[in-house]
């Protein structure tokens, strides 16, 4: 059983739930969020009485659960989750598209990149400063010396900043440069530590679908997150083999109140394909998009490939701009 508390709720209301709980037997776990108190009975749910916890002051909803991931199901969340980074809205009607390249490599791929980005329209800027590499002879990106001059440049472009991470001492530097967002890598979906940490921050998270993990994996993945108090959780579907999984994103939808990104770069693997995947995205329900880009000037030197050029992303977002309002949506 989940009892959420409202935004106003007194830790001695509160503590009334917390005792409630215990009173039948069962222990609570709370998770305290920067804006929802989320308090989860565990144990047989069949002692306890919803009718109780809805009368008790403070208490906004009881929901009875029975997924192993209670803390980020739908039912917690009915009307899905919003909230803002820097003034960009995640999770509402507006659909946002984040773009980027794979690997920072000098000051001036960021700068060009940036610019491009922020003029095709896109309200989110990423980027991993380091990556790994499935070949010792293949480019593994920049270092995190250059964090410092990726933060200077997005709040120059007041582009809200996306870096991805894979272990704990990247995150440890990367938090002493307030990136806005970070990105928790396929690889490391199920790093209980990293885990563990990303639930302490009061930062927004995207997870990406770990390789061959079921929709539960990720979603239990997510739940240790939300259970050390973060509950700014973004999904994002990266893809199978080079495939994309468009069933998950409605599925995903209907299971969590969580936003769900979808990568549609690495999902195509080919730029020609990323704007028809981009439109069965958006379609099937995504809140988000992340797009790799390269500009002319400044050619990627990594997942080359999978880069959709500037005027590509321009006519990318063209597109979603005439489909958005058919679905209910906007860009």
């Amino acid at each position: 059983m989940i009892i959420v508390m409202q935004l106003n709720a007194q830790e001695q209301q509160i503590s009334a739930v917390i005792e409630q709980i215990r009173a039948a037997g069962l222990k609570e776990h709370v998770s305290r969020g920067a804006e929802l108190v989320i308090i989860g009975a565990i144990g047989d749910e069949d002692r306890l009485n919803p009718l109780a916890f809805e009368m008790l002051a403070g208490v906004e909803r009881v929901t009875r659960v029975t997924k192993q991931y209670k803390m980020v199901s739908r039912a917690t969340q009915p009307a899905g989750a919003l909230f803002k980074v820097r003034g960009v809205e995640i999770g509402g009607e507006q659909i946002q598209v984040c773009a980027g390249v794979h690997s920072w490599f000098a000051t001036q791929v960021a700068q060009v990149t940036a610019d491009a980005v922020q003029a095709a329209g896109c309200r989110l800027l990423w980027s991993r400063l380091e990556r790994p590499a499935h070949s010792p002879y293949e480019f593994y990106g920049a270092s995190l010396e250059n964090a410092s001059a990726l933060r200077a440049l997005a709040r120059q472009s007041s582009l809200p900043f996306v870096v991805e991470v894979n272990d704990v001492q990247a995150l440890e530097a990367l938090l002493a440069y307030d990136v806005d967002i970070i990105q928790l890598g396929a690889q490391s979906m199920s790093h209980r530590g990293l885990l563990r940490e990303l639930g302490r921050l009061n930062k927004p998270v995207i997870l990406r679908r770990g390789l061959a993990s079921s929709v539960a994996d990720w979603l239990l993945a997510a739940e240790a997150i939300a259970a050390g108090g973060n509950h700014h959780i973004i999904l994002c579907e990266p893809g199978v083999r080079g495939s994309l999984d468009v069933a998950t994103i409605a599925l995903l939808k209907r299971e969590t109140y969580l936003p769900v990104f979808v990568d549609v770069s690495h999902a195509s693997t080919r730029a020609w394909m990323t704007p028809h995947l981009t439109m069965a995205a958006v379609a099937a329900g995504a809140d988000g998009l992340m797009i790799d880009v390269h500009t002319a000037r400044v050619p990627a030197v990594d997942f080359g490939d999978q880069s959709v050029e500037v005027a590509q992303l321009e006519q990318i977002m063209i597109g979603l701009r005439a489909i958005a309002p058919a679905l209910g949506r906007k860009i």
